[in-house]
């Protein structure tokens, strides 16, 4: 027996009509019936008096669907079932007696067995009270190509268009008969498919199906039932193009007619648990497929429109556009379901796809040629190419040593992360024989260093050694000697303390820095002794370092962490000592 799939709910047995009283209690602009399952907009009176009703539904599960597209200019009502199960005839025959009135409604009904024969028994009814009601089935499943008889093609994801057509042109005051022309023939200029990465479950009971780990279901339907076949885990890329290759086949006897010249609409649907990430990934990926064979995506929808549960998948729909389908799509609506996701184009103009924008050169580079900032001679600047080339060797060499101290309180990636910033450097300075990277302008140097990192590094540790080496640019900017390198230091530990939002003490990269710090302080004083004084603020950081081992974490990764895992030092802690024993090494040669 396959174990239940967890879910927060309240109950099983009352989990839809719990979810209807939440869908009404943060949405003032709908309403439930009472004494029956029926969501209707809060203006329906008014649609009643003067304007064709639109009525839909179907099994719950699927949210936001149906219910979810209640609002002016989409549905004026929706029927929703148990999870997965068409609504019972007498809640639809409710709706329909709400919401009908001299203009007739059209009752919009997803192609399944159930769901036909619960509407069409209460279009009957309504029919034989006096009520005009006309009911047209959706079915725009581009994956079922068989050429015997079976249900038909199913009605997936591409309802919304159907609806939102419908409730756009009853809100423009046309007939029931043009709407039901108007949606007819939408239906036939429309196409779905979609692709399934792991099962849903209905509340109460483990997963519908099972789909093995490096297996992706091609063409299910949104209840769980088996797709068409099966393709092996592929990039986005691929699924999409086997999707939409199969959808616009000539051989295929559901497809839907896509030419070079047309213009579509791209509905690109989360079945459920599907990241944002991975959609608009899919979405670029569609457009760039399309686009490569002539045919202009002119409007592109992303997110949950009709989802299965907790499934993970997508379904593309693609419908060819006229100018009524057109105005019909950019219509306003206040179905909560819609808009947020769905915005009209601002300026009235096409979607396209566009170019990057490119900032000037000048902008660029604006904060690498400040030309006030001090140069060294050439001397100076092959010795600052040197301690650079070393730091950052030392950061490559000690990559294993420092990810196996972040394993133990981390992602155990602080070395590969540090190495790549560092590889970056070492990229940009050059050949010893002719460095880069403004080593003779020591600010400049560092401003570049930090952006470097900040690129590369990414993360916490980018950002902290971004801070870290911006702060300290100013120090060196008028002027570079011992006491400005330690100002420069102790800038930029000011800086990570300010931003990074650690003191020293919490276990982190900042214990040794400070420690580094308070020693140069005697840097201050021009009769120093910089190599000695240096050596001691080593040696203090690699103490510090060490130290970190017997600390409690109290900021980074390291703070999550049980106290009894960290019996290592700090892996930020022990690459700052690294690093300075590198400085001290090169400049003792």
């Amino acid at each position: 027996m396959a174990e239940v799939t967890k879910k927060l709910l309240d109950s099983v047995e009352t989990c839809v009509d719990d979810m209807l009283e939440g869908l009404v209690a943060v949405n003032p602009g709908l309403r439930l019936l009472a004494g029956n399952r029926v969501v209707l907009r809060e203006d329906w009176e008014g649609v009643r008096a003067n304007r064709v009703a639109v009525v839909s539904g179907g099994g719950s599960g699927h949210e936001p669907g149906y219910h979810g597209f209640v609002g002016t200019g989409l549905l004026t009502a929706a029927v929703p079932g148990n999870i997965f199960a068409s609504p019972p005839p007498d809640d639809v025959l409710a709706a329909l007696r709400a919401v009908t009135g001299p203009a007739g409604a059209i009752v919009l009904v997803t192609n399944y067995t159930g769901d036909r024969l619960t509407f069409g028994i209460a279009v009957e009814s309504a029919r034989a009270e006096g009520l005009q009601v006309e009911m047209v089935c959706i079915g725009e499943d581009c994956a079922v190509s068989s050429k015997d008889k079976t249900a038909g093609r199913r009605g997936l994801a591409g309802t919304v268009f159907v609806q939102k057509i419908a409730g756009a042109l009853s809100e423009e005051g046309k007939s029931l008969e043009e709407i039901v022309e108007a949606v007819k023939s939408a239906i036939a200029s429309m196409g779905t498919m979609g692709v399934c990465l792991s099962p849903c479950s209905v509340p109460g009971s483990g997963p519908m199906f099972q789909v093995p780990h490096d297996t992706i279901e091609l063409g299910l339907g949104v209840h769980g039932e088996a797709g068409v076949g099966r393709m092996k885990m592929d990039t986005a890329e691929k699924v999409v193009e086997t999707v939409l290759t199969h959808m616009t086949n000539p051989d295929n006897t559901s497809r839907i007619e896509v030419k070079k010249g047309d213009s579509v609409a791209l509905l690109v649907n989360n079945l459920g648990s599907t990241a944002y990430l991975e959609l608009y990934i899919i979405a670029r990926d569609a457009i760039k497929y399309l686009e490569a064979r002539g045919v202009s995506v002119e409007r592109s929808y992303v997110g949950p429109f009709v989802t299965s549960q907790e499934m993970a998948g997508m379904s593309l729909t693609l419908l060819r556009l006229d100018d009524t389908r057109r105005r019909c799509l950019d219509a306003a609506t206040t179905a909560h379901a819609w808009f947020p996701t769905c915005p009209s184009p601002s300026t009235g103009t096409l979607r396209t796809t566009r170019t990057r924008v490119q900032l000037s050169t000048h902008s660029q580079q604006a904060a690498t040629t400040d030309a006030d900032a001090t140069k060294v001679d050439k001397e100076t600047a092959q010795q600052i190419f040197c301690v650079v080339s070393a730091v950052c060797n030392s950061l490559v060499a000690a990559e294993e040593q420092l990810n196996d101290l972040d394993r133990a309180c981390g992602d155990g990636d602080c070395g590969s992360t540090l190495a790549k910033g560092a590889k970056a450097i070492l990229s940009a300075l050059g050949p010893a024989d002719s460095p880069g990277l403004f080593c003779q302008t020591p600010a400049v140097l560092l401003q570049e260093m930090a952006s470097i990192v900040e690129k590369s590094m990414g993360g916490a540790s980018g950002g902290l050694y971004s801070l870290f080496l911006t702060a300290g640019a100013p120090s060196v900017m008028t002027a570079v000697t011992p006491a400005c390198w330690t100002a420069a230091l102790k800038a930029g530990v000011a800086s990570i303390i300010r931003y990074g939002g650690a003191d020293p003490g919490d276990r982190t990269m900042l214990d040794p820095l400070h420690s580094a710090t308070e020693v140069l302080q005697a840097l201050q004083v021009e009769s120093a002794d910089t190599m000695a004084t240096l050596k001691e603020a080593v040696e203090a950081a690699e103490n510090s370092a060490q130290r970190t081992a017997s600390m409690a974490a109290r900021a980074g990764r390291a703070s999550y962490v049980s106290t009894d895992r960290l019996t290592r030092p700090d892996p930020g802690a022990q690459a700052v000592a690294i690093w300075m024993r590198a400085i001290y090494t090169t400049l003792e040669k």
